[in-house]
């Protein structure tokens, strides 16, 4: 793995991937990060012993998104609008597709401000864990371009479609404890406790059936916009599949044999 991004599993299955590029602020693009991060998504796709995913970064920035001397490059006469365009197809877009497609919980461990593409990577993710030093911000308009990554997909599933639009028009940041009113962070915790916060609970999702976390996730994903019949059609194929796991049968019969101890106590 490259050293611009640190991958780490523990003994129950949870990877942790670090964004490492502190000289550019943990920026994603000109730096190798989306190159790493499509890598560690394939790896993780591939190995069935990874249970949840905890993205995080060193240092007190999450990510800077975009590195403004890419942005000049990109303004060179070189380079045409459709060359840019296939170079975001075949560049930053594969990233929230890959991420997106993970079969298992993705958990953003936030430890300080998150810009632009920094940001939207953290909307990728199934849920957001902030230090109390975190900000976020939707800012492509400040810079004159447009999210290019996603964002204007994830951003308004995340916090609704008025208050991404607030924070796509003004591209002005939000701080963590407004994150927190708005849905887009589920905790705020010392930046001390992000990680083992973010691990504890990536843990305990980590103890389920690794079948049924991931049908889980799907189901949830194809519920954002599937109708609701079609749903119900999904889940009761799922459900089949998940009674006839051997993790739903032992959980069943310590049950049974728990609720039949107690009654002969009773007897």
């Amino acid at each position: 793995m490259s050293s611009v991004l640190l991958y780490e599993q523990d003994d129950l299955g949870v990877v942790t991937l670090t964004l490492n590029h502190p000289e550019t602020r943990n920026a994603l693009t000109g730096t190798g990060i989306v190159e790493a991060m499509l890598e560690a998504c394939h790896r993780i796709e591939c190995d069935p012993s990874v249970r949840a995913v905890v993205i995080t970064a060193t240092g007190t920035i999450f990510s800077s998104g975009g590195k403004i001397d890419e942005m000049q490059r990109q303004i060179g006469p070189e380079f045409g609008s459709e060359v840019l365009r296939q170079e975001y197809r075949h560049g930053i877009q594969r990233l929230p597709l890959a991420i997106h497609q993970l079969e298992v919980p993705t958990i953003a461990a936030v430890n300080g401000p998150a810009i632009g593409a920094g940001f939207d990577l953290t909307c990728m993710c199934d849920l957001r864990i902030a230090t109390d030093t975190a900000t976020f911000a939707e800012s492509f308009v400040k810079v004159g371009i447009v999210a290019g990554d996603g964002g204007a997909w994830f951003l308004p599933r995340v916090i609704g479609m008025a208050r991404a639009a607030e924070m796509s028009f003004t591209g002005e940041p939000i701080d963590a404890q407004t994150a927190l009113s708005w849905g887009l962070v589920s905790r705020v915790v010392p930046a001390a406790d992000l990680l083992s916060t973010a691990h504890t609970l990536a843990r305990k999702m980590a103890v389920n059936s690794p079948s049924v976390m991931r049908m889980t996730k799907r189901l949830l994903r194809e519920g954002q916009t599937s109708s609701l019949s079609n749903l119900l059609e999904l889940s009761a194929a799922y459900q089949a599949i998940a009674h006839k796991t051997p993790e739903h049968a032992v959980i069943i019969k310590d049950f049974m044999d728990k609720k039949a101890a107690r009654k002969a106590q009773k007897g």
